[in-house]
């Protein structure tokens, strides 16, 4: 039973559901960033450079035996290029995202002051004063 507690005590932690929380947004965030890379940045891309979609770019491995009628072996490095400009954008997306939830927060988070750090702080300061006096 202790374990099931445990277990328990982890799952509804706020950081574990805010975590889960996050999962889920950051997957329909993701269809939306696909959207625009594949529905609105790539086809102007693609027309600047003389194709429709980076996708759609291959080199076949083995050109001999396609003619021969074998199935063609295709090297799709343009999947790849579209991958890269899918993680850009959504990683450019993400720091504007970040960026603009930081310039919302009123002040930092500070964390409260132990009895020690407050004991330390009136000392510096009384320090100060004491060394300030004198000059």
């Amino acid at each position: 039973m202790k374990f099931l507690d445990e277990f328990k005590a982890f799952a509804l932690k706020g950081n574990v559901m805010d975590m889960a929380v996050g999962v889920i947004i950051g997957g329909a965030f993701q269809k939306i960033i696909a959207s625009v890379v594949n529905d609105v940045l790539m086809p102007p891309l693609g027309m600047l450079f003389g194709k429709t979609h980076f996708g759609d770019l291959a080199v076949t491995l083995n050109p001999g035996k396609v003619a021969a009628g074998a199935e063609p072996v295709l090297w799709k490095y343009g999947a790849f290029i579209q991958t890269c400009f899918d993680f850009l954008i959504l990683a450019f997306c993400v720091f504007l995202l970040v960026k603009l939830i930081n310039s919302l927060r009123k002040t930092p988070y500070v964390a409260p002051a132990t009895k020690d750090q407050a004991l330390l702080t009136e000392i510096r300061d009384l320090l100060k004063e004491g060394h300030a006096a004198k000059k």
